[in-house]
């Protein structure tokens, strides 16, 4: 299996090139030459798999230049943290299903990917004995589960932007609470397109890139793309009766698209799902798109800062991916939409529209703060569940495509004691925190403040990166402060 560009540019690259790479060369995103397939046949015989060798089979179709026992050590490695079912399945009632992502170490559906992938990067950083410097951008919960993943080690730094002010206190804490030496938090004087659009310029700045061996983590890395896709086939597997494929539908909370990307190419796998469900917040430039098939993303000062702050994203990076299969996998087409959507700030794809629920089965929809809350107390009242305000938003759309006799599996985001305030609104009740929870919460946090400055920040991670091949050897970069 070999991987290409969304632009086609560069030479096809292997699944470890192409993670180590990140952002390709030419700008575009690494996606699979060819889709790998999964037959009726095969998925049955998956039934009595455990969640990391489930993930050895699905992975294994992406990552043909890792030997299968190393992929097995590397997967189980990953889930040693979870729970034994990894991924619980539970019912809330009006015929939806909780997928329960939520289980790892950061409490947020980002740890499924971000613990595998911490995996796979010191595999294949020990191969080739090169370091790497990760540039990534999060919005709350991506940062989080990067940072616990590749803390402490030896080949990797973390440098990771985050809009000040703009998420959760507990998000802020489980960042920015780690005094790890590879661990460089940046608050940008801005909001989360503002820190995307900053990775987006260094990584496609080539010479700095090759320089500063700068890597990427965010969802643009395709690792975790397909490290996501497998716990669709594990709540298909699940929600299913074995002797034949039925269909089922998933709604995914989505910012940055990278969540239902996953579920898209697990589709395009074989895997027999009749709809995905994108559900917005206020933020609502992905329902826009795939409602009238116009993408027009919003400024930075548009950007809404709502309750349900890690969908706070108004340019989704992995829609491009999805572009790349509408437009037939034809890489001048990809090019010409982003260049539209650079010169006038948005194109059109309405003609095509219409394939996006019949072909591609994919529709959306909108939750407002008010639906959060009102969703919460529902959920809450009948089924005894306390949810976090991004799977709110994610159950108040499904309940508007629920079909009968087609489950409808609702993706988890994150626990509820992430986000403390928006259920004291909606239920007044205070959650309780473990007593490693509460010393998180109140440890000393280290973070550097930067403006919306791409030269501020190259000069910061000049200072601060892994240089060559030798492990352990850092720098001291720009002194962080306590806040």
């Amino acid at each position: 299996m070999k991987y290409i560009s969304t632009r086609g540019g560069g030479e096809p690259l292997s699944y470890t090139e192409a993670l180590l790479e990140g952002l390709a060369r030419d700008g575009g995103l690494a996606v699979p030459e060819t889709m790998p397939r999964v037959e009726p046949e095969t998925l049955e015989r998956w039934r009595a798999l455990t969640y990391p060798q489930l993930a050895t089979e699905v992975l294994g179709l992406f990552a043909t230049d890792i030997p299968r026992d190393d992929l097995a050590r590397m997967t189980a490695a990953a889930y040693a943290a979870f729970p034994s079912e990894v991924v619980p399945l539970r019912s809330i009632g009006d015929g939806l299903t909780l997928v329960g992502l939520s289980e790892g170490p950061t409490l947020a559906f980002k740890d499924m990917a971000m613990q595998f992938l911490g995996q796979v990067l010191e595999y294949a950083l020990a191969r080739t004995g090169a370091v790497l410097n990760v540039l990534g951008a999060t919005s709350g919960d991506t940062g989080s589960a990067a940072e616990h993943a590749l803390r402490g080690k030896d080949r990797i730094s973390v440098f990771m932007l985050s809009p000040r002010g703009r998420m959760s206190a507990f998000q802020r804490a489980q960042m920015f609470s780690l005094d790890d030496e590879n661990i460089h938090n940046i608050a940008i004087d801005g909001v989360f397109d503002d820190c995307q659009n900053l990775v987006k310029q260094l990584a496609g700045d080539i010479a700095f890139k090759q320089a500063n061996h700068l890597g990427a983590v965010n969802s643009i890395n395709l690792a975790r793309i397909t490290a996501q896709s497998v716990y669709y086939f594990w709540a298909w597997l699940r929600a299913t009766d074995a002797g034949g494929p039925r269909e089922v539908s998933f709604t995914v909370p989505s910012g940055n698209f990278g969540n239902v990307l996953s579920g898209f190419y697990a589709k395009r796998m074989g895997l027999p799902i009749r709809r995905l469900v994108l559900a917005t917040n206020e933020n609502n430039v992905l329902d826009e798109f795939f409602r009238t098939g116009v993408y027009r993303p919003r400024t930075a000062a548009e950007t809404l800062a709502t309750s349900s702050p890690s969908m706070d994203i108004s340019k989704a990076s992995n829609l491009e991916r999805f572009i790349f299969e509408l437009v037939g996998r034809d890489p001048q087409l990809v090019v010409q939409a982003w260049t539209e959507l650079d010169e006038q700030g948005f194109f059109d794809a309405s003609a095509d529209q219409p394939r996006f629920a019949g072909e591609f089965g994919l529709v959306s929809g909108t939750s407002t703060h008010d639906d959060r809350i009102q969703t919460i107390r529902q959920v809450h009242a009948a089924a005894g569940d306390i949810i976090d305000p991004h799977t709110a938003d994610g159950v108040k759309v499904a309940r508007e495509h629920v079909e009968p006799s087609v489950p409808m599996l609702v993706l988890e985001t994150a626990k509820p004691q992430k986000f403390a305030e928006t259920i004291r609104e909606a239920l007044g009740v205070d959650l309780e925190y473990a007593p490693d929870v509460r010393a998180m919460l109140d440890a000393p946090q280290h973070v550097t403040e930067m403006a919306d400055d791409a030269r501020a920040l190259r000069a910061f991670i000049e200072a601060a990166a892994l240089r060559g091949a030798t492990v352990g050897e850092t720098a001291v970069g720009a002194d962080r402060h306590d806040s």
